[in-house]
């Protein structure tokens, strides 16, 4: 068995999965989720991730890897966390391996560790056992808090030089709105759930993104959500001009309002050179907020 971690700024959830058995894909056997602990600081992090981890190993035989999706950039080797976002700055430049590995072999835990961004375990997840099963080049979007990322291109996960690839969501777009990365005019500070929830704040409507979605139709909620959806679009638009992907996932709390893939498919398409029109393949993903557990669980599987 392997355990896939995501671990959240409000949640940490975990998984054990099951190995591949001939044609039958992974599937998760069990999973324990629990608030992130307030704060954020790294020594009560670790203590809560090697909690879950205890309670799925207890009674499941050997543990053969755990696999952690983090919130933030990572170190090319896949070893430091470099800035985890709304996350406190002890964080930052952090032997994440080493110290997670430490204090699991305090407990007697003995596995080996993968980390990998969490938009990243997201497309994996979704490789492995989701929508891009046979797909070797697609992208995911993760809508939520900010815009998440994930690609997959000649069948291998796309991390860059410096490991920071596929930061669809700081995208420029236009716009001189500052992003919380440091920069501006980025998509998230359009498209993603917390920028949408200020526009609709500021005209004196729900922020909640579900509330927002169900009032479509009144003038207010359409105008704060024409300007999320066209943000959206540009970025998918310029993705796929960039990579050309057989397929684009949208996945993340956001997706799941009902038709926003039609909404979105139908606003991109404007926004694609022939013959992209033609190409483009945009679907929800079909594991939900279960594919990033699927991905950091199989990063062993898949190294």
């Amino acid at each position: 068995m392997r355990i896939g971690i995501d671990l959240g700024g409000h949640t940490l959830t975990a998984a054990l999965v099951s190995e591949p058995d001939g044609e039958l894909l992974p599937r998760v056997e069990r999973i324990k989720t629990r608030n992130t602990p307030p704060g954020r600081g790294v020594r009560e992090v670790m203590q809560a991730m090697a909690d879950v981890v205890e309670s799925l190993a207890d009674g499941s035989g050997d543990v053969i890897s755990i696999g952690v999706a983090v919130p933030g950039a990572l170190d090319a080797a896949r070893r430091r966390s470099l800035r985890l976002s709304n996350f406190p700055k002890e964080w930052d430049d952090l032997d994440l391996l080493r110290t997670f590995g430490d204090v699991l072999k305090a407990r007697r835990i003995s596995a080996q560790i993968y980390i990998e961004n969490d938009a990243n375990c997201y497309a994996l997840g979704e490789w492995r056992a989701g929508e891009a099963i046979g797909v070797s080049d697609f992208v995911v979007f993760t809508m939520g808090t900010g815009i998440g990322c994930g690609i997959i291109t000649g069948g291998e996960l796309l991390t860059g030089a410096h490991g920071m690839a596929a930061e669809g969501g700081h995208l420029v777009i236009g716009g001189d709105i500052p992003c919380g990365c440091g920069g501006r005019g980025h998509a998230e500070t359009l498209a993603a759930a917390d920028g949408t929830a200020a526009r609709a704040a500021a005209k004196g409507i729900p922020a909640d993104f579900g509330e927002l979605w169900a009032m479509r139709g009144s003038a207010d909620a359409d105008e704060v959500l024409e300007t999320t959806l066209d943000a959206m679009a540009r970025t998918i638009a310029s993705v796929c001009h960039l990579l050309d992907p057989e397929l684009v996932i949208i996945g993340g709390g956001m997706s799941q309002a009902d038709g926003i893939g039609k909404a979105l498919y139908e606003r991109t398409l404007p926004y694609m050179s022939y013959p992209f029109k033609g190409l483009l393949d945009l679907r929800i993903s079909k594991l939900g907020n279960e594919a990033p557990l699927y991905g950091a669980a199989g990063m062993g599987h898949i190294a």
